[in-house]
């Protein structure tokens, strides 16, 4: 008699969990320090970048931190704030490891300085399980 009943609340919680709307969460991919910045006609400004920490993939949505500040931010909704262009050297890449240098050109975004830290990161979808 119990093990139905136990059985029963076992099948609910299951239905329920299934039912609950999966969580996004930011993944951080790599980040770079912009050491100097060009000014190319026709395109915008390119941040001149070495890669600290991780992998910047051109996939990746960004974020632009100053002085511990995210003072820019590629939203979830909004797909085309992402590297524009990632360079190294005059080769069009499409990622760049720790301990490299590149360009990368943000779009959308031209206010970029020398100093600034360029974040890479992706939205995962993770199942929600309570």
């Amino acid at each position: 008699l119990y093990r139905v009943i136990y059985q029963a609340i076992e099948d609910i919680n299951a239905a329920r969990i299934g039912m609950l709307a999966p969580e996004f969460v930011d993944k951080d991919t790599g980040s770079a320090e912009v050491r100097d910045v060009f000014r190319v006609p026709k395109v915008g400004n390119i941040a001149g970048c070495y890669i600290t920490e991780g992998e910047i993939s051109r996939d990746d949505k960004v974020r632009v931190v100053r002085d511990a500040k995210v003072i820019y931010e590629g939203k979830i909704s909004s797909l085309r704030r992402k590297i524009d262009s990632l360079k190294r050297f005059k080769d069009d890449v499409k990622s760049v490891k720790q301990g490299y240098e590149c360009g990368i050109g943000v779009d959308g975004y031209q206010d970029i300085k020398v100093g600034d830290v360029i974040e890479g990161y992706r939205t995962e979808e993770v199942e929600r399980t309570e």
